[in-house]
């Protein structure tokens, strides 16, 4: 496992998506959370690739999930197998329509925030919770009356919140993230603040474009 832990590490750091995948697919009924919820990361980047198709990244992205909830099951106190669980709980609500992907909120903003407990240096995990709030604060009218009809209380969220976490993650790791940069200063044109969204907007732009994610942030 180690050895399989260290190759997938590099080629993960190499941007090798396909390699990647396919090394780990190899070892889908692994019973260790280390390498199902990197095996779940790979499955999803390679459903993020222009190259898959719709139909292979709607199987991706289930095959994904499937990954990392079995990586929750096998170690619950794995950082990133929460992590992973909530991306991909969120992905699979872009294929079933809006009234999941509100339903499945509360369940990944919780899965994000025990990511953060148990590893409160995970700058991604802390930009995603901000995200989050960004989201629930941009919602239309027509989808917190679906909100409204699924909870008794339903998730709510504000821009400053969203300003809050994504500081944060700044904080606890500058300069991480390109798209950490770019919300930062969305939100502070949200919250009508020019001056400071010119200077993180300015940042996201000079940032180097390692990704395809880089670029469409650029």
């Amino acid at each position: 496992v180690e050895e399989v832990l260290e190759q997938a590490d590099y080629l993960y750091g190499s941007g090798e998506t396909e390699k990647l995948y396919q090394l780990l697919v190899q070892h889908k009924n692994s019973d260790d959370a280390e390498l199902l919820w990197r095996l779940a990361r790979a499955s999803r980047d390679l459903a993020q690739l222009s190259s898959t198709s719709a139909e292979e990244k709607r199987q991706l992205a289930y095959e994904a999930l499937e990954y990392a909830k079995k990586a929750l099951e096998k170690n619950e106190s794995n950082f990133a197998a929460h992590k992973w669980y909530a991306i991909c709980l969120s992905d699979v609500g872009d294929f079933e329509g809006i009234k999941t992907k509100i339903g499945n909120a509360i369940v990944i903003k919780e899965h994000f925030q025990r990511a953060v407990e148990l590893n409160p240096k995970d700058a991604t995990t802390i930009h995603l919770i901000g995200i989050w709030c960004y989201t629930f604060a941009e919602m239309p009218w027509y989808q917190r009356k679906i909100a409204a009809t699924l909870f008794a209380t339903p998730p709510t969220s504000t821009f400053q919140e969203a300003l809050r976490y994504f500081h944060m993650a700044e904080e606890a790791d500058p300069n991480f993230y390109s798209k950490n940069l770019l919300f930062l200063g969305k939100t502070y044109l949200k919250l009508n603040n020019k001056k400071m969204a010119l200077l993180w907007l300015s940042k996201a732009k000079e940032y180097p474009a390692h990704t395809e994610e880089d670029k469409q942030v650029r």
